[in-house]
């Protein structure tokens, strides 16, 4: 939790005390659903809450906004980014049943009413956002067909409307055919070595009615 802290100072003690009831909540679910590696549950707040919030420093939410979690498995990075913006409206969505179980029920015990949770595929998905963000659940060509008429027409944020993406490695071979893409080193936000190649990669989408 003072991982978290560090790099965001002002948080309410509402955000402080859902942060920290983080730790419990998916040790207790992954004993039963393996939604978060066991190698890494030891380190939750570092490789999952922190790595989702790089999204936030990238661009942080305005209220109102509504940002679509694109296979997000345990809830990441869609849980933490609406602790952090609890004006913005979040839509969670996985096509595994199991995994949307945890994220429902770990919404509740957090009392998030700005979060939707839901077993759907991507592309059954209705609605317009904001933003549509993941991480690395496939490659962008794959991510980018699923996005197809799901983006809101007005921008009202620095970045334009589109996909922001985690992601790591060397990504010049995949964004080839995404030449308005723009990638944001996390390292440059967060110097722990875990960030060391980690990446949240911005596309701006045109709006198809």
């Amino acid at each position: 939790m003072k991982i978290l802290q560090k790099y965001f100072t002002d948080l309410s003690d509402i955000q402080i005390l859902q942060f920290n009831q983080l730790e419990e909540l998916y040790k207790e679910w992954n004993a039963q659903i393996n939604v978060v590696s066991r190698k890494d549950i030891d380190e939750l707040y570092m490789r999952h809450v922190l790595h989702s919030l790089g999204i936030a420093k990238v661009q942080p939410f305005k209220p109102k906004s509504k940002v679509l979690d694109i296979g997000t498995g345990g809830g990441f990075p869609g849980i933490p980014l609406a602790i952090l913006f609890p004006d913005v409206d979040f839509y969670l969505v996985d096509s595994i049943g199991k995994k949307i179980k945890v994220v429902q029920e770990v919404a509740t015990a957090l009392g998030l009413k700005n979060v939707k949770a839901a077993h759907i595929r991507a592309e059954n998905v209705k609605g317009e956002f904001d933003f549509i963000i993941s991480r690395a659940v496939t490659k962008m060509d794959d991510f980018a067909k699923w996005t197809k008429k799901k983006i809101r027409k007005k921008s009202k944020h620095q970045l334009k409307n589109g996909i922001l993406y985690l992601k790591g490695g060397d990504l010049a071979e995949e964004l080839i055919n995404f030449p308005r893409a723009t990638i944001f080193d996390l390292l440059n936000y967060f110097e722990e070595d875990f960030f060391d190649t980690k990446k949240v990669v911005h596309i701006p989408l045109k709006y198809k009615p």
